[in-house]
């Protein structure tokens, strides 16, 4: 059986994107700044899709712009804060530990040019609170970006309350939302947000397009220059099927949202009920406040990267952490954020659903996944020493 668990790297995109995208591979194949017939066709479809995408995120439409992707629309997002902030002499910029490198490798970039950063601590459970936001802002803090719910762990933290300190004292905010936008209700006032990245790939769309929301008001700054593409702040002709996929996955998705829910969450529990049995595990982030579809654990006395090998050859696709930084060789900084040492660090599983999971498949995967652990750990001379009492059990 092949069973894949890993719809936190990417989903499959959903018959309805497809459809809806194919006649803009060679029926409509116009450019959206051409003045002719096709061109204003093709205008038409893609602004049709920024309403239904605007529908579904409770903004207005001329509050969003297509990217190519979360990565982006997250730099969009904190450099034009960073702009708005150095006119105003405010270089502070408060975000949390546990951020996506889309938003830290960016805000790493800014400390290099005078900014001040504050990583806020997310504690054990992986979380932040309002109260530790509000704490942290100063008189020149000129952003607030955190994301919606951790890419790894699956947090879901309280961005309606933060949202509401920084609406209080005037600073800008921002979520990266990818990994939230069609797993969670998602509306931009309810959330008393500034901006909000979200990308199609996560939630059955295409891979290579996303969404900026902005809100009215807020001056963006240009990441690509030459052309007056999405209202003169992003260049380049524009992805049209990519929108039309992106709007109709979104749609999807949002109008399917509590039906989803209810089903991947019991599916997700199920599973972490079946894993919490290995001896020596731990579940990772907000046991309450937590994505539908994650389960994250770590088991002692493995490495995560043949943990990940062998259930591939189980036919259990899954992965340990962000797929952005697979390549790596260090532990996840999430991990690390939330208190636990390199060893048990590097031994961690991810495990993300979708709607499309079975039943079935979660009962193959907690057959294969208790055998694999036993097998490597049974192979390991650090278990052996720690079952033998030379070596302290960390969990």
């Amino acid at each position: 059986m092949q069973v894949y668990l890993d719809n936190a790297s990417t989903t499959k995109m959903s018959k309805t994107a497809i459809d809806a995208m194919l006649p803009y591979f060679g029926e409509v194949y116009g450019n959206p700044s051409s003045l002719h017939s096709m061109g204003q066709r093709a205008k038409e479809v893609l602004e049709a899709a920024r309403e239904s995408v605007a529908r579904c995120l409770g903004a207005a439409p001329g509050e969003i712009y297509f990217t190519s992707g979360g990565s982006e629309a997250d730099n969009q997002a904190i450099l034009s804060a960073s702009v708005i902030g150095a006119r105003k002499g405010k270089k502070h910029i408060i975000t949390t530990a546990f951020e996506h490198h889309a938003v830290l490798h960016t805000l790493s970039k800014l400390e290099k040019q005078g900014f001040e950063v504050t990583y806020l601590s997310v504690g054990k459970e992986g979380n932040v609170t309002a109260e530790q936001v509000a704490e942290a802002i100063r008189e020149d803090t000129c952003l607030v970006t955190t994301m919606t719910a951790n890419n790894e762990i699956g947090s879901v933290l309280p961005i309606a309350e933060i949202g509401a300190v920084c609406r209080e004292r005037k600073v800008l905010f921002h979520t990266d939302a990818v990994q939230a936008v069609g797993h969670l209700p998602m509306n931009v006032a309810v959330m008393n947000v500034d901006m909000l990245s979200l990308s199609a790939h996560k939630f059955h769309g295409p891979k290579g397009v996303g969404v900026l929301y902005a809100k009215k008001g807020t001056l963006l700054t240009n990441l690509i220059e030459g052309g007056a593409q999405e209202k003169g702040k992003r260049a380049g002709t524009e992805n049209v099927a990519g929108a039309v996929g992106l709007a109709a996955a979104l749609k999807e998705a949002t109008d399917n949202l509590t039906e989803n829910v209810k089903k991947v969450s019991a599916l997700r529990d199920k599973l972490v009920k079946g894993l919490s049995v290995i001896p020596h595990s731990v579940l990772n982030g907000d046991k309450v406040n937590r994505l539908p579809g994650n389960v994250h654990f770590c088991f002692e006395g493995i490495e995560g990267e043949s943990l990940l090998l062998l259930l591939d050859e189980f036919g259990v696709e899954a992965s340990s952490g962000s797929a952005c930084t697979s390549g790596s060789l260090d532990p996840s900084h999430v991990l690390l954020a939330i208190g636990h040492p390199h060893e048990i660090a590097h031994g961690s599983l991810r495990l993300t659903l979708s709607e499309y999971t079975t039943e079935e498949e979660v009962d193959y995967a907690l057959k294969a996944i208790p055998q694999v652990v036993e097998r490597l750990r049974n192979m390991s001379p650090i278990w052996r020493d720690k079952v033998n009492g030379l070596k302290p059990f960390l969990i």
